[in-house]
C-alpha cells in the first residue's frame, strides 16, 4: 500500500506499538504488514517489576524459524540480553532487553510475504510470550 515508481511499489511506513507486563503477556499477539513496509516497532515493557525479575523483549524470528530452541539457546546468553550469539542469522529484527517503564523503538524493512514468529527471550516466558508477524 505504498506508492508507485516506475511499476514498482514503495513499502509505506507502518508503525507498530507492542507492550509486555508483569503476567508475561504481549497486548498484541499478532500483526499483519506488507512486504517491503518500513515498521517502525515500538516495544515497551509496562511492568514494575525488576529487569533481574520480569525484563522483556521482542524477537522477530525469521520464517520458518522455531521460538522453542531459540529461547532454549537464549537461556544461557544473560550478557547479550539473552540472545544466543550464534543464532544472530535467524532474527529479522530485535529490541533491548527492558526493565520496567523502559521503551524502546527499532526500525525494519518487511521481508518476505510468510509468518514471522515473535518472542520474549527471557528465561521462562516465550511458551506464553509470543506472537506472529504476517508479511502479505
Amino acid at each position: 500500500a505504498g506508492l508507485l515508481f516506475a511499476g514498482y511499489a514503495i513499502g509505506a511506513e507502518v508503525e507498530v506499538t507492542i507492550t509486555g507486563n508483569d503476567q508475561m503477556q504481549f497486548d498484541t499477539k499478532a500483526f499483519e504488514v506488507a512486504a517491503g513496509d518500513t515498521v517502525k516497532l515500538t516495544f515497551k515493557n509496562v511492568g514494575k517489576l525488576p529487569i533481574v525479575a520480569m525484563g522483556h523483549n521482542l524477537v522477530i524470528l525469521k520464517s520458518g524459524e522455531e521460538i522453542a530452541p531459540f529461547a532454549m539457546a537464549g537461556m544461557t546468553a544473560k550478557d547479550h540480553g539473552y540472545i544466543p550469539q550464534n543464532m544472530l542469522d535467524k532474527i529479522v529484527a530485535k529490541t533491548k532487553l527492558l526493565g520496567p517503564g523502559e521503551e524502546d523503538v527499532i526500525t525494519y524493512e518487511a521481508p518476505a510475504a510468510g509468518a514471522y514468529k515473535y518472542l520474549c527471550t527471557f528465561p521462562g516466558h516465550f511458551a506464553i510470550m509470543n506472537g506472529v508477524m504476517t508479511v502479505k
